[in-house]
């Protein structure tokens, strides 16, 4: 690879017709930086996470009222002959039913919600990384997003998935870890997936109330455990369970507001925005915790944010992102020596990413010429629509790609994101369902793309003799444009 194709294809999304690096493809990759938009139209245009949660409330709300309903008519009745004038009642009586299942409205909510927010979030990400004049800033974010993953797998967060990448990651690429961090843990999405908006301290006003009325308060931990684990220290990097429940039992109180039962929200003090982030002091465990050998006695939300900020700077931080960020851009198997770089760039910057960034543009390892990493599904697929010259979308073509592909958007299946090693997208079965997507994007071109050319400027100085020929031999355009898009240059970066 030359360093105009890395500039391109490893740094950025893949070139798009007219791309050029230059002279300096490092100081372009760079001035993209300066080219970055935080919110591009389309998602500006998409309905903000509080209108989302709101909805998700509302639902919850009629859900439990209909539990209540059944409940109440759960009473025997006595067994009474079908007469035929009354078998059309009876039917009636057997949809209401249906309507009122709790089930069925779980279906029904998540068809809405997939519809009205779900497939849209993923068509303006798809669009914004099509178009956008900064590809580098946005791999970041895809990057970001995926390293503080949530999974619209859940009910609860089909439409809400999106919006912690838009709202929480998009922002705060080119700041302060500690910001992005602080945002993400306080996100709606954030706290919803990993089950904190309803963590209940057991000896806060609202567990102690609880426990009078023979309820036991909740304290949930996942929240806790991911941010130690993957959101800064990394796994195995000496915090214990103890740590994890005490930093659980001060994050206690962070919830949504209006994801309350009953009177609860009110009891409770979580009535702001519904939605939005709010902090309950009633659901704060109170206390002294003791995490990592230190002692935190702050009140109230301050105490789990000053935790947040002392992990935010933490040297097992520092290496764990570095890590993860060489991976992304250097190989499967990072290069200790610009590991070591990027965690001096994050200490020295107090977690400044645009430094770790720079650090990482200038580092000789992620220029070599030997391609060093698979693409994952979600990158060929957009590397291949920006080579086409794609501006636009069909309204469900890149969530219906995408699962074919075996990536579907905001739903790897765990808070760990998606893998970044080729292991897990260079199986063969893989292979051939790219192989089939390309041959469907090359029929879309209707023979109006010349193979020959788009290749070489899409890999400049870096395309393989057997690349060439290949597509050379091609028995029509539309089939040298599939045999680029599946050649080996294109699948690599």
């Amino acid at each position: 690879m030359a360093r105009a194709s890395i500039a391109l294809n490893r740094f950025g999304l893949g070139g798009r017709p007219g791309d050029t690096p230059g002279a300096d493809p490092a100081r372009w990759v760079l001035g993209q930086l300066d080219r970055y938009e935080a919110r591009p139209a389309a998602i500006a245009a998409l309905a903000p996470s509080s209108r989302i949660a709101g909805e998700l409330t509302e639902y919850l709300r009629e859900v439990r009222m209909l539990q209540r309903e059944k409940r109440r008519n759960a009473a025997p009745q006595p067994e009474m002959e079908t007469e035929p004038a009354m078998r059309g009642s009876a039917m009636q009586s057997e949809a209401q039913d249906k309507a009122d299942d709790p089930v069925a409205q779980a279906r029904r909510f998540a068809r809405l919600q997939g519809r009205d927010h779900y497939a849209g979030a993923v068509s303006a990400r798809a669009l914004v990384a099509l178009n956008s004049p900064a590809p580098f800033v946005e791999r970041l974010v895809h990057f970001w997003a995926n390293h503080f993953a949530v999974s619209a797998d859940k009910l609860t967060m089909v439409g809400l998935a999106g919006s912690l990448e838009f709202e929480a990651v998009r922002p705060h690429v080119l700041g302060k870890f500690g910001d992005m961090l602080h945002a993400v843990e306080r996100h709606p999405a954030m706290l919803i997936y990993l089950d904190q908006a309803q963590s209940v301290g057991p000896n806060s006003p609202f567990g102690q109330a609880g426990g009078r009325r023979g309820q036991k308060a909740g304290l949930n931990e996942n929240l806790a455990r991911e941010i130690f684990e993957l959101h800064t220290l990394g796994v195995r990097t000496g915090y214990s369970q103890a740590d994890v429940t005490e930093f659980a039992r001060a994050m206690t109180g962070w919830t949504v507001a209006g994801l309350g039962r009953g009177r609860g929200p009110a009891y409770a003090g979580d009535e702001g925005q519904v939605g939005s982030f709010v902090f309950a002091p009633r659901l704060h465990e109170p206390g002294t915790r003791t995490i990592l050998g230190r002692n935190w006695a702050q009140q109230g939300e301050a105490q789990a944010a000053s935790v947040l900020d002392m992990l935010a700077a933490h040297p097992a931080t520092a290496k764990h992102i570095a890590t993860k960020l060489a991976r992304h851009f250097a190989g499967d198997e990072p290069p200790s020596a610009l590991v070591g770089r990027l965690e001096m760039a994050f200490l020295k910057s107090g977690g400044d990413l645009p430094t770790v960034y720079r650090a990482l543009v200038e580092a000789p390892e992620c220029w070599v010429a030997q391609p060093v990493k698979f693409k994952s599904p979600w990158e060929w697929t957009i590397s291949a629509l920006r080579g086409l010259g794609a501006q636009q979308l069909p309204p469900m073509a890149m969530n219906g790609l995408m699962t074919q592909l075996g990536q579907p958007v905001w739903k790897p299946g765990s808070p760990a994101g998606w893998d970044d090693v080729a292991a897990s997208w260079a199986g063969p079965d893989a292979v051939m369902r790219r192989v089939e997507a390309a041959e469907r994007l090359a029929q879309r071109t209707r023979d109006t793309v010349d193979a020959r050319q788009r290749a070489a400027e899409l890999f400049p100085d870096a395309l393989s003799e057997s690349t060439t020929q290949s597509i050379a031999r091609a028995e029509s355009p539309g089939q040298g444009v599939a045999l680029m898009l599946v050649a080996p240059e294109f699948m690599r970066r």
